[in-house]
C-alpha cells in the first residue's frame, strides 16, 4: 500500500498545568495547603510571603536606623557620614522602584487572600518556639518502674517479658505459659511467673498487665482501702456476674445476688469509678487540629461567610527579583527569572481561585442551610452535591473536591462541609427530611430517655412517625449505630 498524508479534524479536552495545579491545590485541606505553600516558598525565589510582623519590625528598624544615624552624627569617630547614609538609602530607593516587566499587572503581585489579623499579643520574654512534646507508651512507664522495684535477676527477666507483652489498652497478650517460655531460663515455673505478674499489677496504673476486662476491674476493686462501703459486693458481682452487669441485667442480678435494689445502685456506683482501660492513665491520644477555612456570622440579620484569614498566608511576587528580566545580561539568569515568574504567577492565580471557588460553595451552603444556623441540627435540609453544583455552575466532582477536608467555623461548632449534604426522607404531608435532622432527633430522643426504661428502635420510629416522619426500625437502628448509641438494652442503667 502507498503511504499517503491524511488531514483529520477533531477536538480534545486537555488539562493545562495551570489547570492541574488549580485542581491539586482545591483538594487539600489547610494543614496540607500550608505545606505546599511553605515548599513552593521554598522552591521558587520569585514568590514572596508578606510576614503581618513586617510593617512592625520595619518601624520598628526605621526608629533605631533614625537613633542610630544621629548618634553617629553627633560622634566625631562615627562610621557613617549623613552623606553615605543618604547616597545609602537612594540606591535603596532606585533598586525596589525599577521598572516591572510589562507583562505584569498589580493584581498579579497580590494574592487575593485576605490580610491576616493578629493572633494575638505575646509577652515580652516569652519563648515562642515550639519545644517538642515528650511521649511515653505503656512499656516505658512500667520499665521505669522496674528499675525502682528489687527483683532478682530471674524475676526482672520474667517481668521484662510481661512489660512486652502488654498491648496499648494495659492488658496482657500472653499466657502465663508463653511467658515460661520467653523467659528462657531454667527450672522456671509458672508459680514464679504468677508472683511476678501480680506484683506488676500493682505498678501504676493499677490493673495493668491484667488478663482481661473482669480481672482488670477485680484488681482495681481490691486495691481499695478495706473500709470502702460495698466493696466485697462489687468484688462479688465482678467475679461472679460480670456477664448480666455486662448485659445489663439488672433483675436476674438482683435475684442471684440476693441483693435489694438500692443496694445495687450503691455498688455499681463504686464499679462505675474504675478504669476498663488502664493504659489511657499513661497514653494520651494525640488532638487532632483544625484549622477552619471558612467563618459564619451574623451581621445586621444576615448571614456572612468570610474566609479564614490565618488558613494561608498573603502571597506576592518579589519585586526586585522580578526586575531583573529586563536588567540581567545573561541570557540564562533572564530565562531562569521569567520562568519562575511564570510559576509564582500561576500559584497566586491557582490560590485565588480556590478561594473563589470555596466561597463561592461556602455562600451557597449557608443560603440553603440558614434553618440550621439559626435552629440546630433538627432543622437541617436535605441537599445533596449536585443541588450545589446547579446552582454554582460547576462539575458535581469540584464540589466534592472543595468540600472535602475543608471545615467551617460556626456558633454551633466546627463543621466539616460534607456535614451540610445528606439524603433525604419523605414525610407524611409530602415534604421531605434530612437523615442529618433525623439523627439529631434521634440524640435529642435518647438523651432526653428515662435510663431506668430506655428507647428501643421500635419505639424511636413510632415517636417520629408522630412528627410526620415515616422512618423504618432498621433505619433508625442505622442512623443510631453511626452516632456511636449503643442499643436499648445496654443503655439501661440503675443510677
Amino acid at each position: 500500500m502507498r503511504p499517503t498524508l491524511q488531514l483529520k479534524m477533531g477536538q480534545q479536552l486537555t488539562m493545562t498545568p495551570q489547570l492541574q495545579q488549580a485542581i491539586r491545590l482545591l483538594q487539600l485541606s489547610s494543614l496540607e495547603l500550608q505545606q505546599e505553600i511553605q515548599d513552593a516558598l521554598d522552591s521558587n525565589p520569585l514568590l514572596d510571603a508578606d510576614d503581618p510582623n513586617n510593617i512592625d519590625n520595619e518601624s520598628s528598624a526605621s526608629e533605631n536606623q533614625s537613633d542610630s544615624t544621629e548618634s553617629a552624627s553627633s560622634d566625631d569617630d562615627s562610621e557613617w557620614s549623613k552623606e553615605e547614609i543618604g547616597a545609602n538609602e537612594a540606591l535603596e530607593s532606585n533598586t525596589i522602584s525599577e521598572e516591572l516587566p510589562t507583562d505584569s499587572s498589580w493584581d498579579d503581585y497580590m494574592s487575593a487572600a485576605p490580610a491576616p489579623t493578629s493572633t494575638g499579643s505575646s509577652y515580652e520574654g516569652e519563648d515562642t518556639v515550639y519545644q517538642g512534646e515528650t511521649t511515653e507508651s505503656i512499656q516505658d512507664h512500667l520499665r521505669w518502674q522496674l528499675n525502682l522495684t528489687p527483683f532478682s535477676d530471674e524475676d526482672l527477666a520474667i517481668a521484662e517479658a510481661i512489660v512486652d507483652a502488654i498491648d496499648d489498652k494495659g492488658f496482657l497478650t500472653i499466657s502465663t505459659d508463653d511467658i515460661v517460655e520467653a523467659v528462657d531460663l531454667e527450672d522456671v515455673e509458672i508459680e514464679e511467673v504468677e508472683a511476678v505478674l501480680k506484683r506488676i499489677q500493682h505498678f501504676d496504673p493499677i490493673g495493668v498487665a491484667t488478663r482481661g476486662l473482669q480481672e482488670c476491674l477485680s484488681v482495681q476493686l481490691r486495691h481499695f482501702d478495706d473500709n470502702t462501703p460495698w466493696k466485697n459486693e462489687a468484688i462479688d458481682l465482678i467475679d461472679n456476674y460480670i456477664d448480666l452487669l455486662a448485659n445489663r441485667d439488672y433483675r436476674t442480678l438482683l435475684r442471684k445476688a440476693k441483693l435489694k435494689e438500692p443496694e445495687l445502685k450503691e455498688i455499681l456506683e463504686l464499679i462505675q469509678q474504675l478504669n476498663p482501660n488502664p493504659a489511657s492513665l499513661v497514653i494520651k491520644d494525640e488532638a487532632d487540629y483544625v484549622i477552619p477555612d471558612v467563618s459564619v456570622v451574623k451581621k445586621k440579620g444576615r448571614w456572612i461567610v468570610e474566609l479564614n484569614p490565618n488558613s494561608m498566608p498573603k502571597l506576592r511576587i518579589n519585586e526586585q527579583y522580578a526586575s531583573l528580566t529586563k536588567t540581567s545580561k545573561n541570557a540564562n539568569d533572564a530565562q531562569f527569572v521569567r520562568s519562575h515568574l511564570q510559576e509564582a504567577k500561576w500559584f497566586i492565580k491557582s490560590l485565588e481561585s480556590r478561594n473563589d471557588t470555596l466561597l463561592k460553595v461556602s455562600n451557597c451552603i449557608v443560603q440553603q442551610q440558614q434553618a440550621f444556623f439559626e435552629y440546630g441540627p433538627e432543622a437541617m435540609k436535605p441537599m445533596v452535591l449536585n443541588d450545589v453544583a446547579e446552582m454554582v455552575d460547576m462539575h458535581e466532582s469540584t464540589i466534592s473536591r472543595v468540600t472535602t477536608q475543608k471545615y467551617m467555623h460556626t456558633p454551633r461548632g466546627i463543621f466539616e462541609l460534607k456535614y451540610f449534604f445528606s439524603s433525604h426522607v419523605s414525610t407524611e404531608n409530602g415534604g421531605e427530611c434530612s437523615s442529618t435532622a433525623i439523627r439529631a432527633l434521634i440524640r435529642k430522643l435518647v438523651a432526653a430517655e428515662n435510663q431506668a426504661k430506655p428507647l428501643s428502635d421500635s419505639k424511636i420510629a413510632d415517636i417520629l412517625a408522630e412528627q410526620g416522619i415515616q422512618v423504618a426500625r432498621r433505619t433508625i437502628a442505622k442512623y443510631r449505630e453511626s452516632l456511636n448509641i449503643p442499643p436499648s438494652n445496654q443503655r439501661k442503667r440503675l443510677v
